[in-house]
């Protein structure tokens, strides 16, 4: 019996029994256990989702009771923003990278259509860093597809701390290389979804993907809404009105068993794994899962098991009023995960179009980053963002840890705050018993670089290694990169709307000043947008008449 068929039927009656229990089960034990119930009563499947064009099949689905409407609430994880560290006590930073965007599209909805700030536990300032392009130093290979650059400026809201800047930019695979795609695109058609911004702007944003699809890709569709269905089998890309008419059929209705969903796409992703191609399911959706197993960490759990199977995650998530962050976060730094959230055809066409490649293509898996300080000649340092993707010290060394993947030219910027040994803006004294190998350290390196990476087919990591030295330091911001001035803008940006407490006195007009200054070409415009989210967001931050 064919597995996916198996699986659709299989997870139907999982969420069925789901919604009539207080607890919801092991999803694969559960599976497996409905798989040996289903019946096959012929080749050609139905489905409620949509009236299928003729040879487009899909699998039977099974009838959810009414659910009751969910309180319309947006979540986000609250996590406070990472503490200033002494260096003599605590040298070492280690953390996950991390290229998702989403949240910098959240703030931008919130700014430009709400008129109001974005909650400040929806800013992840690692990703409106990581938003825009960097021109750091070009990789020569895809076997060492990393090389590190690294600034040391002044910081521009604290004369007495500087900024130490660690940027990366992936091996970009050219387009004759890229290798071909599998792809299983899982869309939420549940009644939530039912709003111009969600299901009618997934299907605009998905056809921009199908347009950059060759005879060599293969796309599936697989929705969910109270059941899981197949409403497209494995197609070649290259058969465009195929897909785009089942895209077109789809229509947004009923309660949400995204588990389900999820289930169903590994297993016809499973189903046609090809070891020559990227594989690789994009989920869209408004997270808003109510029907079966609903609870993010039982989904981070079913993902995290399907992480070894060489299939990728996309979570593309849409809508406003019920956007669920927290069940995209944890599905995506589960499944070898990348994350971007759609709030315009704009936003789809750069992440599906522009930044195609990058977006589909892995390099390298599980890159972490590891920073050790030099207590003799840094008093204190700040890791500004990246709170949800800190790791232990020994994870490094760990390649059974999972990290954040890095698709074909993505860039990856971190940013630390410093403040030197002797330095007046130091927050925490000095400790009175200080080992005397902070003291007597060496005395022209700030830190020590290292990266660890696994490339997309090899288990066994590589390392990476840099000493950042005093002599590279530059002593005037005006003097920085263009790069290194944007960046640092940016971090300013969010750090404000985070409510961090340490730009306070850094207006928003110094952002725009800095911001504007470091622009350069900016083919797509991506850099003014920024200037005017500033501009827009410094008149709804200042009451009317100061």
């Amino acid at each position: 019996m064919n597995k996916f068929l198996m699986a659709a039927a299989g997870v139907a009656a999982l969420t069925a029994w789901a919604c009539t229990t207080s607890e919801g089960p092991d999803i694969e034990v559960a599976e497996e256990a409905a798989r040996d119930e289903i019946m096959v009563t012929g080749t050609k499947r139905t489905t409620d989702f949509a009236n299928t064009t003729a040879g487009v099949v899909s699998a039977p689905l099974m009838r959810m009771p009414p659910q009751p409407e969910p309180q319309i609430t947006e979540q986000y994880e609250d996590v406070d923003p990472n503490p200033v560290k002494l260096a003599s006590k605590e040298p070492v930073s280690t953390f996950s990278s991390d290229v998702d965007t989403t949240a910098y599209s959240v703030m931008r909805r919130y700014v430009s259509k709400n008129n109001q700030l974005p909650p400040s536990d929806s800013v992840r300032i690692e990703e409106f860093v990581n938003y825009f392009d960097y021109q750091y130093k070009e990789p020569k290979s895809a076997e060492a597809p990393f090389s590190p650059t690294v600034w040391v400026t002044p910081s521009p809201w604290n004369a007495g701390t500087k900024l130490m800047h660690i940027g990366v930019k992936g091996y970009d695979i050219q387009p004759e290389k890229t290798p071909d795609a599998n792809i299983v695109l899982l869309l939420d058609v549940s009644g939530s979804m039912n709003s111009e911004n969600k299901l009618p702007l997934v299907k605009k944003s998905v056809a921009l993907l199908v347009e950059e699809m060759s005879k060599d890709d293969r796309i599936s569709i697989v929705v969910y809404a109270g059941a899981a269905g197949v409403v497209l089998e494995p197609t070649p890309g290259n058969q465009k009105t195929k897909i785009i008419e089942a895209l077109n059929n789809l229509e947004a209705g009923g309660s949400t068993a995204g588990g389900a969903g999820i289930a169903l796409a590994y297993s016809l992703a499973e189903e046609n794994f090809a070891k020559d191609k990227v594989n690789r399911i994009i989920l869209a959706t408004d997270g808003d899962f109510n029907v079966g197993v609903v609870d993010a960490d039982s989904l981070e759990d079913f993902v995290a098991r399907k992480r070894k199977t060489g299939i990728y995650l996309t979570v593309l998530g849409f809508g406003e009023g019920n956007y669920n962050d927290v069940i995209a976060q944890k599905l995506v730094q589960a499944g070898n995960g990348v994350a971007a959230y759609i709030d315009t055809l704009n936003e789809a066409r750069k992440v599906l179009v522009r930044e195609f490649r990058s977006t589909l293509f892995p390099i390298a898996r599980d890159l972490k980053f590891q920073v050790e300080f030099n207590p003799a000649v840094v008093a204190e340092y700040r890791l500004i963002g990246y709170e949800t993707r800190i790791l232990n010290t020994e994870d490094f060394n760990n390649d059974a840890i999972d990290a954040g993947d890095i698709g074909s030219g993505h860039t990856v910027t971190a940013l630390y705050e410093l403040a030197l040994v002797g330095s007046d803006a130091r927050l925490i004294d000095d400790l009175r018993y200080v080992p005397s190998a902070a003291v007597d350290g060496p005395k022209d390196e700030f830190a020590f670089v290292r990266l660890r990476y696994k490339l997309p087919e090899e288990e066994k990591s590589r390392l990476i290694e840099q000493p950042v030295r005093v002599s590279s330091a530059i002593a005037s911001l005006s003097d920085a990169p263009r790069d290194a001035r944007f960046a640092a803008a940016v971090a300013a940006f969010g750090q404000k709307l985070k409510r961090a407490g340490y730009t306070d006195d850094y207006a928003y007009e110094d952002i725009i000043e800095m911001a504007q200054g470091a622009k350069g070409e900016d083919p797509y415009g991506d850099r003014a947008e920024f200037v005017n989210l500033v501009r827009a967001a410094a008149k709804i931050d200042t009451p009317s008449g100061e």
